[in-house]
């Protein structure tokens, strides 16, 4: 089971990603880990937290001369601003946030609640999945995100390539397929910004080159589409998911729904085995399992919830009414969390991968990929 823990706070000295499960024999690039910690730090609409830190990754366990061991991983994330012991609590829990909640729950303060809650932890995920999708990268499958709504704004989808996606995407200043409407988003989140106001929007992403029968029918909580829901929705401020038509297949007749299943000698040498689809409102899963059609997933993200020009609370201590508290933040992060989304989906795949395939060692689970493709094929 490949699997991995987060710890640290906003302000800690540090983040760390556990990664446990992981293969053997995986030669690890860390600049591109790094390359997705510093997309994740991007996107306008950012904070000054950005400006402070230099996100970078180091591994502490599970690596020899830069190849994995099979044993757990350890990713640390150092925090620039750390300053935890010298804040102070915060008494005016903010709307939206874990302040409230989570101090009645601990019984404590809030500062020791929003610390831990804090999008920082992200960090570590973005480090997690950038390790994991090295790992589905042996495989031939390919993960990419971008920003598909911001606020009221929607810019949709291009068809091409993940590789040609990706490179109009990183010309976007928000990390959209359309930077040609940059300037119409900047200027609309520059305009919320000044109002005191946030931003949310929804992002996508796709996975390419994936096998068939990844996840399982067979039980509720191995199910592939459960699992990612899970992941995503655990992000912070993500507020829904869905994958493929996702709600709009429920506006339609299951005629206009359901993908017809064509067959492809030319294409039996690939990942779908021949099977093909002339369209992909599934997403590329059906009853928790790969069906070989890209994986196509979208997350809502809420706006953030720390505003400049805050909503009414209470003082925890005095229970009269004032404004809540104002902490550090970014007027819109939705560009960060595609790179996030984008990332624990990759890991979520990657779980999935060595569940299917085994995972002591790289090279062991290349051979059993091919032994169950030959199989496949032979029926």
């Amino acid at each position: 089971m490949l699997r991995y823990w987060t710890a640290g706070e906003s302000h800690g000295p540090a983040l760390v990603a556990l990664v446990d499960g992981f293969p053997a024999g995986l030669a690890v690039d860390v600049a591109k880990i790094d390359a997705e910690l510093v997309r994740r730090q991007g996107g306008y609409g950012r904070g000054g937290r950005q400006r402070i830190e230099t996100d970078a990754v180091t591994f502490l366990s599970g690596l020899w001369r830069g190849v994995t061991l099979g044993s757990p991983l350890a990713l640390q994330v150092v925090n620039k601003d750390a300053k935890l012991e010298k804040l102070d609590d915060v008494d005016r829990p903010r709307p939206g946030h874990a302040d409230l909640p989570g101090a009645i729950k601990h019984l404590g303060g809030v500062r020791a609640v929003l610390e831990r809650a804090s999008a920082r932890e992200t960090a570590a995920r973005v480090a997690a999945g950038g390790l994991a999708r090295q790992l589905l990268a042996v495989f031939g499958i390919d993960v990419a995100g971008w920003v598909t709504e911001l606020g009221d704004v929607r810019l949709g989808d291009r068809s091409g390539t993940l590789d040609e996606l990706r490179a109009l995407r990183d010309t976007s200043a928000i990390y959209s397929l359309h930077p040609e409407r940059d300037a119409e988003v900047t200027a609309l989140i520059d305009r919320v910004g000044k109002e005191g106001d946030t931003l949310g929007g929804v992002v996508e992403v796709r996975v390419d080159g994936l096998p068939i029968g990844l996840g399982t029918h067979a039980q509720w909580d191995r199910k592939l589409d459960g699992r990612l829901a899970q992941a995503v929705m655990a992000v912070q401020a993500i507020k829904g998911v869905e994958i493929g038509l996702g709600f709009e297949a429920a506006r339609r007749r299951g005629s206009q729904v359901h993908d017809a299943i064509h067959y492809s000698a030319e294409d039996r040498a690939g990942p779908t085995l021949g099977f093909t689809r002339p369209t992909n409102n599934a997403g590329g899963l059906e009853a928790g399992m790969t069906n070989g059609q890209p994986l196509v997933i979208r997350a809502a993200m809420k706006p953030i919830s720390t505003l400049r020009k805050p909503l009414g609370s209470v003082n925890l201590r005095t229970k009269q009414p004032e404004e809540a508290a104002y902490e550090r933040s970014d007027v819109c992060a939705v560009s960060a969390a595609s790179v996030i989304v984008e990332n624990v989906v990759a890991f979520e795949v990657a779980a999935a991968v060595v569940d299917k395939f085994g995972g002591d060692s790289v090279e062991e689970m290349q051979a059993r990929v091919r032994l169950y493709h030959d199989l496949a094929r032979a029926r």
